[in-house]
């Protein structure tokens, strides 16, 4: 029997076998419990500088605010005693400098690089609240802006503190993660259970692990079943079932079985320290929103110095009121800073970040996230991808006999004595369906031909049609030669010179796929497969699922090319799971590693989709598309009411009676902040 595969082999999981894709950088063995502590590095330190300004500003705010004549009179207080103004003035010169520290240096830092942003138009709304207002204490006219100047520090502080916190969000989750695994683990040595520190296993050694135990390293099951629960690592909602030769990921929990693990990667190569890494990555990518926002605070600052300029230059002219001037200028400029700019992106970015994290994304390149909500098309690689990677009983066809389950029984007790990957298909299938296997006598293999035994009193045999042909045996039945046009692999039950039925078998594809390719058509998308295989293959999958488009027999230095093709009529995303789908990975304008289990070390994707699921490519378009209209939404809000709060408060309907002061400015700028909090929320429905 001719049981030649068409298909090229798969690792286990779907991966194509290949070298590995260059692990990136990161610490060796036994490193793996020191790595990332909160607090350290750069990042880390940071984040606790913003925290702890933004505690000591916001409870320094709070005798400011029961001190301001503003509050007093809204609350209708009145608390008064001699040095009030002094003592306003001392707190509030407290939170300016301590406070405001990082927008002070960061306007230092932007004005060096000829780069004025968010930092500058912070610093200039503080600089000037708090200077006028210090004037005012000393005698100048006007009222003074201490608490809209406190309030204006905390929730920068505040919008920065939650950017850094989204940041570095997805890897202090992964430090937790690293910091509950097991310190301990149970090396089998010379035959007896040997407590030992997880950081001095080796590749090759081998760790019991016990029933509600964390595995300690990752690794492959060599003895035993068990179930592991895996969602903290994957998002798999259900325990995996795992037995020998299956993997199993450091930091999983093992379920109801003791199993024995060899130890396969350690250090750096491990699935977490690899996942930690791909996180450092993306957190140095910048986001387009964010450019968008700080092109933003560029534009306000140039607006608010300069209406500030001709505010104060106009009122001068027209009242000669020097006072007042002063006054409708630094109003115009406290107000022209909104509070919610600072968390119109930070905010949905912290939202989008666990959204990713909880649907099993690991967004390498932010920018590549933003550019999915423009794709037009999405290529996709067949093999292990749309398909399972495994060969499968397709198509069962009754012939002379009129019982499926029947033939399949014959075939899959005649099968079962083979480790042949057509004879493994049809075994499964009979397990899948249930069909009992039944016993077989005088068993022969015959080679290159198939395999012949006695059931139940007959001969049967299980050949392909060629050997059947080579027989003198002929078969004309156009439903076995149009599934062996679709490039299927067709095998035939055969007793005596009667042929049973027929088992066709092809590259699965997974139930999942269909699903995908139709919700990706229903959002306007066009859905194409690249694949190495033959055309009658690669034709039968494109029809089986609908596809738009198909290029078949392309040899992986050319799927590059055919993505440089496509790229020329729209914006698209590959999506592969291979070695060999790196270049066009690299070349299509998303490129989106599907499935890629433990081996997430897939240096060219810049979306590493952990499940092995055409589903999460739809999630994932979804999601950057209501991430990308939430950033937008937000900074309308943040900016939007500038366009009349500007004029009002530089007193152009001063001759209606209509002034526009500090304290109303500083409720609008309140409930944009409110509104761009909520809507930023709302990405979580």
């Amino acid at each position: 029997m001719d049981h030649s595969v068409k298909e090229p082999m798969h690792h286990p999981h779907g991966m194509k076998t290949g070298p590995p894709g260059s692990p990136p950088p990161g610490r060796g063995p036994g490193e793996h419990h020191a790595m990332h502590q909160p607090g350290h590095g750069s990042h880390g330190g940071m984040l606790q500088d913003f925290r702890r300004r933004f505690i000591v500003s916001t409870i320094l705010t709070i005798p400011i605010l029961i001190l301001s004549p503003v509050i007093q009179g809204f609350l209708g207080i009145s608390v008064r005693f001699p040095g009030d103004t002094l003592c306003l003035l001392a707190l509030s010169t407290v939170v300016y400098l301590y406070g405001g520290y990082p927008f002070l240096k960061g306007i230092i830092d932007e004005l060096r690089k000829r780069s004025p942003g968010m930092m500058t138009l912070i610093a200039v709304a503080i600089t000037v609240a708090f200077a006028f207002s210090a004037a005012v204490v000393f005698g100048v006219p006007g009222e003074g802006f201490f608490w809209e100047l406190a309030t204006l520090i905390d929730i920068m502080l505040l919008g920065h503190w939650i950017e850094m916190r989204s940041v570095l969000g997805a890897s202090r989750a992964l430090e937790e993660l690293v910091r509950i695994m097991p310190s301990v683990a149970h090396r089998m040595q010379d035959g007896a259970v040997v407590d030992v520190e997880v950081e001095s296993l080796k590749v090759e050694d081998r760790a019991l692990v016990r029933p509600g135990e964390k595995i300690p390293i990752d690794g492959i099951v060599i003895e035993g079943e068990t179930s592991v629960d895996e969602g903290l690592l994957t998002g798999e909602s259900k325990p995996v079932r795992k037995r020998p030769g299956n993997p199993v990921i450091g930091g999983s929990l093992n379920g109801e079985g003791s199993v024995l693990v060899e130890v396969t990667k350690v250090g750096k190569e491990t699935y977490l320290q690899q996942v930690i890494e791909l996180v450092r990555q993306a957190q140095e990518s910048r986001s387009r929103a964010q450019d968008l926002a700080n092109r933003a605070a560029f534009l306000l600052t140039v607006i608010a110095l300069s209406v500030g300029a001709v505010t104060f230059a106009l009122w001068v002219f027209i009242s000669g009121n020097l006072g007042f001037a002063v006054e409708r200028a630094a109003t115009v400029m406290v107000i022209t800073c909104p509070h919610a700019l600072g968390l119109a992106v930070p905010l949905v970015v912290a939202v989008s970040t666990a959204l990713a994290a909880r649907n099993g994304f690991l967004i390498r390149e932010r920018q590549a996230f933003e550019r999915a909500r423009e794709l037009e098309a999405v290529i996709f690689d067949k093999t292990g991808t749309l398909t399972e990677g495994r060969f499968g009983v397709t198509d069962l066809l009754p012939l002379a006999e009129n019982n499926g389950e029947r033939i399949l029984a014959y075939a899959a007790s005649l099968e079962e004595r083979s480790e042949h990957p057509i004879a493994r298909a049809i075994v499964k299938e009979a397990h899948d369906r249930g069909v009992r296997i039944l016993p077989v006598q005088d068993f022969k293999a015959l080679p290159g031909k198939g395999v012949e035994g006695s059931i139940e009193g007959g001969i049967y045999r299980v050949v392909s049609p060629g050997s059947l042909r080579e027989a003198g045996m002929a078969l004309s039945d156009e439903r076995v030669e149009r599934l062996a046009g679709q490039g299927k692999t067709v095998v035939l039950l055969v007793s005596g010179e009667r042929v049973l039925g027929a088992l066709a078998l092809a590259d699965v594809i997974r139930k999942e796929s269909v699903e995908a390719i139709a919700r990706l058509k229903a959002r306007g998308i066009r859905c194409m497969m690249l694949t190495g295989d033959n055309r009658h293959v690669a034709s039968w999958v494109a029809g089986e699922l609908g596809l738009d488009e198909f290029f078949a027999e392309v040899l992986p230095h050319e799927k590059a090319e055919k993505v440089r093709e496509v790229k020329k009529r729209f914006a698209v995303a590959m999506v592969g799971d291979g070695i060999n789908d790196a270049p066009a990975l690299v070349e299509a304008d998303v490129g989106i590693a599907i499935g890629a289990g433990t081996d997430v070390a897939v240096e060219s994707a810049d979306i590493v989709l952990v499940r092995n699921d055409p589903r999460d490519v739809v999630t994932l378009l979804d999601l950057s598309r209501k991430t990308y209209a939430k950033m937008f939404q937000n900074l309308i809000w943040a900016t939007g009411y500038n366009a009349f709060a500007i004029p009002l408060a530089a007193g152009i309907a001063a001759g209606y009676g209509i002034l526009l002061s500090p304290a109303l400015g500083a409720v609008l700028m309140s409930a944009s902040t409110v509104i761009v909090s909520i809507n930023a929320r709302l990405l979580k429905l």
